[in-house]
């Protein structure tokens, strides 16, 4: 039988940071797919900009994971959601590229996307059930609102 053992105050912190992160950006992208339902693409661009905030405390968790010694899927998991968010910083707001009008370029940004919100799920599960029933909830709220906006406003 395994026996578990016990978490650090730090880890218990880094555990929470994770969580809190991944439902700003569930909760950001629920904002955003919604104000671009209701208002058109502009504001929901500016909405969108606390998402690209946790670029720092993504960076921060990869940085102290080998610390806390977290599993090859943690690194995965983060890195991944680490990656979309540049992706987005890049094509949205620096070069400001429409990309949305290639499909190809929507499935691979879209499929990022909903892998990097799937490891956000296993990233909340690691400060407990609460978090991870909440992140699960969220995701499918944010992944049901990202088709229905994709609908209605065709970007």
């Amino acid at each position: 039988m395994a026996t578990l053992r016990k978490r650090s105050r730090n880890e218990e912190w880094l555990d929470l940071l994770g969580a809190v992160t991944a439902h700003v950006i569930f909760l950001s992208s629920i904002l955003t797919f919604a104000t671009r339902m209701i208002f058109g693409v502009g504001p929901g661009h500016w909405i969108g900009i606390p998402i690209l905030l946790m670029a720092f405390p993504l960076t921060y968790l990869l940085v102290v994971a080998p610390r806390t010694h977290r599993p090859a899927l943690y690194y995965i998991q983060v890195g991944t959601m680490l990656t979309w968010v540049v992706v987005l910083l890049l094509v949205d707001y620096v070069f400001g590229y429409d990309f949305r009008q290639t499909r190809w370029m929507v499935i691979a940004f879209v499929v990022l996307y909903f892998a990097g919100m799937g490891g956000m799920i296993g990233v909340s599960s690691l400060a407990g059930r609460r978090w991870m029933l909440s992140a699960v909830v969220l995701f499918f709220v944010a992944g049901i609102l990202a088709f229905v906006q994709r609908a209605v406003t065709g970007v």
